[in-house]
C-alpha cells in the first residue's frame, strides 16, 4: 500500500538544509517519513494527532 502514495515535501522542511520531511495523506492516515532514507522508518498518525501536532509546533514556534 505505501508505494501508492503520494509523496510531498513537508511545507516546513526548507531547501537549504539537510533536514526534510516528506508526508502522505489518505483520508484517515498521514505518513510521515525522512526523504533522504525513503525506505527507512515511517511513522502513521491519525488526522486528529497531526492536526494536534501541527497546533502544537504552531504555537511551540
Amino acid at each position: 500500500m505505501t508505494s501508492t502514495l503520494m509523496w510531498f515535501k513537508s511545507s516546513y522542511s526548507s531547501n537549504d538544509g539537510p533536514d526534510c520531511v516528506e508526508v502522505a495523506i489518505t483520508p484517515v492516515t498521514i505518513h510521515i517519513r525522512d526523504s533522504k532514507n525513503k525506505d527507512g522508518a515511517r511513522l502513521a498518525v491519525s488526522d486528529t494527532t497531526w492536526t494536534e501536532f501541527l497546533d502544537f509546533a504552531a504555537h511551540s514556534a
